[in-house]
This record gives structure tokens, C-alpha cells and sequence, in this order.
């Protein structure tokens, strides 16, 4: 991967027809372990807790990540005051520490950082564009002093905000993408997936997709809709995809957020690496080329992307070596009834119980969130 004794660029590998494998969920993950607070979401354990991140990404590079997110999601002054959790921290802090986090872990291995923005409270009060795009240039002067490789503006909800996110960033001269959390139904003001990929691209975009909210095969789908938008408009860009690790299928528009189960009893609907496999398979099958994971994601569903497209990619992940592909180490059990599961077939084709007492086959979203 290197050229001249430096990595090679996000274009530069996707240009050349390479799969970039992304990181996984941080805040959710992060939340588990004891580090974040679920609700707001806010990634001051950066600072408060600077090991617990650090390990994390190294996990996610392991397992066969070669991009690493700066955790700074929803890391901007707007969000922190209206949380009230952050009082001796400033965003820049934030910033700049998630950004030396993710830069000390990308140099062990083959990784690239990316400076990640995410969608502002304000604009949901109908604030100034001005306003809006101060908010993601003060995050932005952070990510240019710490020579973060490429951008991301991931996580937004309407399209609109999401433009001016990528017109902001675009001002670093560095390659952008832009992840929208949408279903193929299209943004909260029902802009189609194909439309929100053209406007994203004319806006400067380099790499377009779709990020959490909704699981694999609905981003799968949703992306699939933006690439066919894409080419009706003439207009070329890479495709990424970062969904959840929760089975959805009833969510629609409203996202995991409408659950019942969300955000606290969501592990029933996690899932499996073999899931994981399937969704790699079908995302590359469609021309992604940028494929990773948002909230669920764990270093072991990474490694599970990775495996699954290790022909492409000519390598398996360091973490590869304390597992056999498709179960294969469990062929040298000494128990006949688990050696007989050390195969392909047998997990490819396996249709996992919930183990849960009077498990409804699915839930009813909240409808009240469905209207925002």
C-alpha cells in the first residue's frame, strides 16, 4: 500500500480499484464498556478516557480496518452545551486528542485517519446556514492542524445540512465523502436517494453513501438506489457504506432509533459474522468499494468484512490468525457434534434462534418518531 515510502491516499486506493475496509461503531461500543453516555452520545472519552479509545481503534485496525474515524461524533460546541455531561471540556480538546488517538494507531498499520463531522442541533431550530457552517469550520481548522488524511460528514439526516458540511470541508483541498443516515425511502424531507447522491456530489463529494440508522442489506439497497442516480445524472463518485450491526426490517423511514429496544437492549437484534460476510459480498457485488460498519459494529464483524473479501483484497487481517475461515478450526474438536460445524455450509446456512421467551418476530417503531 505505500508509495514512496508513504501511504497511499483514500482516492488513490479507490481509484485504483482497491476495497478500503472502514472501522466500526464507537459511541455504542464505548457506551457498553462504560465510557460514553447514552442519549447525547458525545465523545469526551477522548479525554476522560483516552486508553479506552485507543484500544478500540486498535481493534478495528487488527481486525483489518485501513481507515480510522477520529471519534468526534457530534464533537461541536452546539451539542456539548445542550448535553450539560461536558463541563471542563472544550470540542477543540476533543478534537484534537481523538485526532492524535486515531493518528498514534493508523501509523501501526496501514490505516488512513479521517476527520469525521456529524449533523448539528442547530439545524434542527432552523438556524442560518452561516451558522450551521461555523459549527463544522471550527472542527475543520482542528482536523487541517492535525493533517488528518481524507474528511467525512456522516450521520446526517437531511441532505441539505449534509451540503453544507461537504462545502466546508471541501475548503481544505483534502478528498471528502458524505454518508447520509436515510433509507431508500430518501432524507427526512423524502429526497430520493438518487437526488440526495447528485446534490452530494455537485456539492464536491468525493465518496457518497449511507451510514447508520438501518442495517446492511437496507444500505445495501439504499446506495444502490444513489449509484443508479448517479448515472442517470452523468455524475461519478466512489460508493461507502457504514450501517448498523442491528437487524431492522421493520424500521422503514424512522431509523433503529424508532425501537422499542433502542438504545438498551438492542443485543438481540445484533448481527452475526456470517451476516457480516453475506453483506460484504453483496455490497462489493454492487460496486461499493468503501465498506465498514457504524453502531453494532464490533472489531469482529470488521473482521468479517475483511475475510469475505480477502480474494479481492489479496490479504487477511492480523486477526485473522486466531481464526479459521467459515469455523474451519472447529474441524479438530474432539466432540464429533461441534467438529461437524468446522465448514462453510454449515454456517452459511444456518438460521439463528433468538433464545428469547415469546420473541415477537418483529417490533412495532414508535410512531410519534417516525414524524420528525
Amino acid at each position: 500500500m505505500a508509495v514512496d515510502g508513504r501511504k497511499k491516499g483514500i482516492l488513490e486506493r479507490l481509484d485504483a480499484g482497491e476495497v478500503v475496509i472502514g472501522d466500526g461503531g464507537y459511541v455504542m461500543a464505548l457506551e457498553r464498556r462504560g465510557y460514553v453516555t447514552a442519549g447525547h452520545w458525545t465523545p469526551e472519552a477522548a479525554v476522560e478516557h483516552p486508553e479506552a479509545v485507543r484500544q478500540l481503534h486498535r481493534e478495528f485496525l487488527r481486525a483489518g480496518a485501513n481507515v480510522l474515524e477520529t471519534f468526534t461524533f457530534y464533537c461541536n460546541d452546539d451539542k456539548l452545551k445542550i448535553c450539560g455531561k461536558v463541563l471542563n471540556i472544550t470540542g477543540q480538546q476533543i478534537n484534537e486528542a481523538a485526532c492524535d488517538l486515531a493518528r498514534e494507531v493508523a501509523n501501526e498499520g496501514d490505516a488512513l485517519v479521517a476527520g469525521a463531522v456529524s449533523q448539528t442541533p442547530c439545524y434542527f431550530d432552523a438556524t442560518s446556514e452561516s451558522k450551521v457552517k461555523a459549527i463544522f469550520k471550527k472542527q475543520l481548522d482542528v482536523f487541517i492542524e492535525k493533517k488528518v488524511d481524507f474528511l467525512i460528514a456522516e450521520f446526517f439526516e437531511h441532505v441539505e445540512e449534509a451540503e453544507w458540511a461537504v462545502q466546508v470541508l471541501l475548503t481544505s483541498g483534502k478528498p471528502v465523502g458524505a454518508t447520509l443516515c436515510i433509507s431508500p425511502e430518501g432524507d427526512k424531507h423524502r429526497v430520493s436517494p438518487g437526488d440526495c447522491a447528485v446534490r452530494l456530489v455537485k456539492a464536491g463529494a468525493n465518496i457518497v453513501g449511507v451510514n447508520c440508522h438501518l442495517d446492511p442489506m437496507c444500505g445495501v439497497k439504499t446506495v444502490k438506489l444513489m449509484k443508479e442516480g448517479l448515472e442517470a445524472a452523468n455524475l461519478k463518485a466512489h460508493l461507502m457504506l457504514q450501517p448498523l450491526g442491528f437487524h431492522t426490517p421493520e424500521c422503514n423511514h424512522g431509523g433503529y432509533i424508532t425501537l422499542p429496544e433502542f438504545p438498551f437492549a438492542l443485543e438481540a437484534r445484533a448481527i452475526t459474522r456470517w451476516d457480516m460476510q453475506k453483506y460484504a459480498r453483496e455490497a462489493y457485488n454492487v460496486g461499493i468499494r468503501y465498506i465498514g460498519g457504524c453502531c453494532g459494529f464490533e472489531p469482529y464483524h470488521i473482521r468479517a468484512l475483511a475475510e469475505e473479501l480477502a480474494p479481492e483484497r489479496g490479504l487477511l487481517p492480523p486477526a485473522s490468525e486466531k481464526h479459521g475461515l467459515w469455523g474451519s478450526t472447529l474441524a479438530e474438536h474432539y466432540k464429533p457434534w461441534i467438529r461437524a460445524r468446522g465448514n462453510r455450509d454449515y454456517w452459511e446456512n444456518l438460521l439463528p434462534a433468538s433464545g428469547r421467551p415469546k420473541c415477537p418476530s418483529m417490533a412495532t417503531p414508535h410512531e410519534i418518531l417516525l414524524k420528525d
